[in-house]
Parts: structure tokens; C-alpha cells; sequence
């Protein structure tokens, strides 16, 4: 690889600063920087946290990529700590928070700044159009996360990815949720929130940015015209050992949030999920035991299990990641 120069003068403040989280995974960083060289032209500065990197991957990164920012994450730290690791160093009028599975096939950041300086001061964040890798919408804006919408599909009566369906698929438009794999954000607003809620250790952190600007009068919009490919779900019906770790942290930060953050909240929409969350259980469990794919839904049963285990715990959700993948080790 030839070497790659920072499109930023050390004296310019940059316009955006672009933070990535990767955990360890170069087949994932590799593309999504190199689409981001191609394709922004605003000025920029572009952060990685490398998490939990080893000596050789991290030494490989640094010299094929010398213009990144790299941060150093050697601690078991969630999505909503490590991506904060960079955000508080940031220096941009924006910030561009992407996944390291994500890559840009057209000038996403740029179209996104130059969308957010034409709407009104009490605009946030804008979005882009999240693309899967086969080309169909992933999110094009969120739908209303109420708690009450939560507990309508606890009995199957609503659906975010039908509410989703309603949405615009080009223009600029008005949203009320935000997906956290790719967003545009004012710095100094997101600075004002305190940036990620680092009590969610996966999720719904995403939730809880969006909830805490409308809160203070803000809003979340789309560009529906920037589109950003993004390969989570490509691997197709793959489960990795890991996921047997952040799916229960992630329910019970999930529970949490629609719980209000008090925990007669968290257990009483526990209770609501616990039917689906069993049906899950036997259904994946007795999937392994017959034909089709018995190591997917081994794992798929074994992160439901997990899950049930810690239904109704007072431990954090970092603290109930910790106990499965400490299992993991050994």
C-alpha cells in the first residue's frame, strides 16, 4: 500500500471528526478507511479505537494507514466507552460516528455536512441511508421507540422494521430515532449530553442519544440521498461465540432503558419478553437436535440460555458481559 498522507494541516480545525471502533478485525478496517480516503473531501480527522488489537495487527494499521489517529483500548470496555475514548478528543465542528463494518461508495460525510448546515440550528444529527451489502435499506431513519411501542411487541402488535417501511426512501426528512452504526452529530451538542451513556454496554445506546436530545428540544434528521453500505447481517446465518456474551448484556441494557433506568421498570418489561424469550429458547434448542444447521442454533440457544440466567439481576449490563466472556476464556 503506498503511503497515505492526513488530509488535514495540523494548524486547520477539522470539520468533521470521523470515530471507528474495531475490535481487532482488519478484513472489516481496511475497507471502511480506505472508502473514507476516497471519498471525503470536507476536512477531517479520523480516530480509531483499537480494541483489545494485538501487537502485530496494531503495528500493521499504524503503517498502512498513517494519517488515522489510533487509541489504544486494552480493557474490556462496551460500544458506548470505547467510541467515548475518541469522542472526547474530538475537534470537529461534527462528528462522524461509523461502524468498522461499514464503507462508502459515494461522499456520505460530505453530503451529510453540507445537508446539516442548511437545516434549522435545532437539528442534532443528520443520517444517512444504511445500505446492507446485497443493496437492500437497512434504516433509512428510526421509528418512534416509545415504551409503549415496546410493550405492544412484547404480544406481537407492533414492529419497528414494519414502522420503519413507512419512512421516505430519498429527500431529507424528519426522524425521531437514530440507528448507531452511522450518524453525523454537532460536537458541541453531543458534548452536552455527556456523549455515549456509557451504562449501555452494546445497546440501546443509540436510543438513548436520540432520546436525550428531543429532551432538550433537539431533532434528528435523514439525508436519504447519502447512502453508507453496511455488512452487519451479511455473514448470513453465521452466530459467533462472542454474541453468546453481548446478547445478554444487551437485553438487560435494553430492559433497562425501556425500564426507565429503576429497576422495578427493568423487571417489569422483563416479564413481558420473558414468554418470547423461552419460546426462543425451545425452539433454537430443539433446531440443534435435528437437521439444518446444529452449530447455529446450538449458539442461538446457548445466548438464550445466558440470557434467562440474568433475567432479572441487579448486576450491570459490562458486569454480565464480563461473566459470559470470562466463560469463553476458559
Amino acid at each position: 500500500m503506498t503511503e497515505q498522507l492526513h488530509p488535514l494541516n495540523q494548524e486547520e480545525k477539522p470539520v468533521v471528526s470521523i470515530v471507528i471502533v474495531c475490535m481487532n478485525n482488519l478484513k472489516n478496517l481496511y475497507p471502511c478507511l480506505e472508502s473514507i480516503r476516497k471519498y471525503t473531501h470536507v476536512s477531517y480527522e479520523c480516530f480509531v479505537v483499537a480494541y483489545l488489537f494485538s501487537k502485530e495487527n496494531l503495528e500493521k494499521v499504524k503503517h498502512d494507514f498513517p494519517w488515522v489517529k489510533f487509541i489504544e483500548s486494552n480493557e474490556i470496555r462496551g460500544f458506548s466507552e470505547n467510541n467515548n475514548l475518541a469522542l472526547r478528543q474530538a475537534k470537529g465542528k461534527y462528528c462522524f460516528v461509523q461502524n468498522d463494518d461499514t464503507e462508502l461508495r459515494m461522499p456520505c460525510i460530505d453530503k451529510l455536512v453540507e445537508t446539516i448546515e442548511k437545516l434549522p440550528d435545532k437539528v442534532a444529527l443528520v443520517s444517512p441511508k444504511g445500505l446492507l451489502g446485497n443493496g437492500e435499506i437497512q434504516y433509512c431513519g428510526r421509528a418512534e421507540h416509545s415504551r409503549w411501542h415496546y410493550f405492544l411487541g412484547a404480544f406481537g402488535l407492533w414492529s419497528e422494521k414494519r414502522a420503519n417501511k413507512r419512512n421516505p426512501t430519498h429527500g431529507i426528512f424528519k426522524s425521531y430515532d437514530i440507528i448507531g452504526a452511522y450518524f453525523l452529530i454537532k460536537t458541541n451538542l453531543f458534548r452536552e449530553i455527556g456523549w455515549f451513556d456509557e451504562r449501555y454496554f452494546f445497546t440501546p445506546e443509540d436510543l438513548a442519544v436520540s432520546c436525550e436530545l428531543r429532551k432538550r428540544g433537539y431533532e434528528c434528521w435523514v439525508d436519504a440521498d447519502a447512502e453508507i453500505i453496511h455488512y452487519e447481517g451479511m455473514t448470513g446465518k453465521s452466530m459467533s461465540p462472542m454474541q453468546t456474551a453481548t446478547g445478554p448484556a444487551g437485553f438487560v441494557g435494553a430492559m433497562m432503558w425501556r425500564g426507565g433506568n429503576n429497576y422495578l421498570g427493568y423487571c417489569l418489561f422483563t416479564l413481558l419478553n420473558l414468554p418470547y424469550l423461552c419460546g426462543q429458547f425451545i425452539y433454537h434448542t430443539l433446531r440443534a437436535n435435528h437437521r439444518g444447521e446444529p452449530n447455529r442454533y446450538n449458539m442461538l440457544a446457548w445466548k438464550e440460555r445466558n440470557t434467562l440466567s440474568v433475567c432479572f439481576t441487579r448486576k450491570t449490563p459490562k458486569q454480565v458481559f464480563i461473566k459470559f466472556y470470562e466463560r469463553l476464556k476458559s
